[in-house]
């Protein structure tokens, strides 16, 4: 893989940072301590010379590689070690154990590997909280039953209520009245209508009519009948000549 060294340069020189300080790094050749500055951004070991260096001395990638202890003993030494044939071990040495262990975590959680494993671990704990969280189907059918959406009236669908026309479909309460109004009830049913009232003057009129003709005629009719019988019974004076 080709790499700019401008553009690592500037990457390395550019804030922020995850972790950065003094430590202390043995030379492959030469085997004495060097005191070094260090940047740690992602899985990226960057070391300068002297801290406020433009450009850095070299670069450590933190990729197929363990964060262990020194194996010599010496005080607040730590290595990386690159598994393999042919593989470089780096040899660093903090100044303090607060400083040696917190290099050594920042370290370790630099690397892919460690996030993937990280990322792992978060999706396991997640899928047992959605298993806790979650019902079985059976139970939710159960303990949740579905509404029907309300339904719309239509307003040209008026049906008129039903008339009760017997006594079986009325409700078994009674409803009992005052005597006043029970009467005022009584007069209002038997009691003829404005219509039929009308109707019977216009009969009684009409038979009134017919019966004073009536008396009219009768006697017009005796009248004659007496005067028929009156002269017959008296001849006429006989006219003497």
């Amino acid at each position: 893989m080709k790499i700019n060294e401008k553009n690592l340069c500037l990457f390395a020189t550019t804030p922020p940072s995850d972790l950065e300080g003094y430590l202390n790094k043995r030379g492959e050749v030469n085997k004495s301590w060097q005191r070094r500055w260090f940047v740690l951004k992602g899985n990226l070991l960057f070391y300068f010379e002297k801290k406020g260096d433009k450009e850095p001395i070299g670069v450590i990638v933190l990729e197929g590689c363990t964060i262990e202890l020194a194996e010599d003993g010496d005080n607040y030494g730590f290595q990386i070690v690159f598994h393999g044939i042919n593989n470089r071990t780096y040899h660093l040495c903090a100044e303090s154990q607060e400083v040696m262990e917190k290099w050594m975590k920042a370290l370790t959680c630099a690397g892919y590997e460690y996030m993937k494993l990280m990322v792992a671990e978060l999706q396991r704990q997640l899928g047992e909280l959605d298993e806790k969280n979650v019902e079985p189907p059976e139970t939710q059918s159960s303990s949740i039953t579905p509404k029907p959406p309300p339904r719309r009236q239509n307003p040209f669908n008026r049906v008129a209520p039903p008339v009760p026309n017997s006594t079986a479909t009325q409700s078994p309460r009674v409803c009992q009245s005052s005597p006043a109004e029970s009467s005022t009830s009584a007069e209002a049913s038997s009691g003829p209508q404005p219509n039929n009232i009308q109707a019977t003057e216009n009969d009684g009129f009409f038979k009134s009519i017919h019966e004073e003709l009536g008396k009219s005629f009768v006697q017009e009719m005796n009248r004659r009948k007496t005067e028929e019988v009156t002269t017959k019974t008296d001849p006429s004076p006989l006219i003497d000549l």
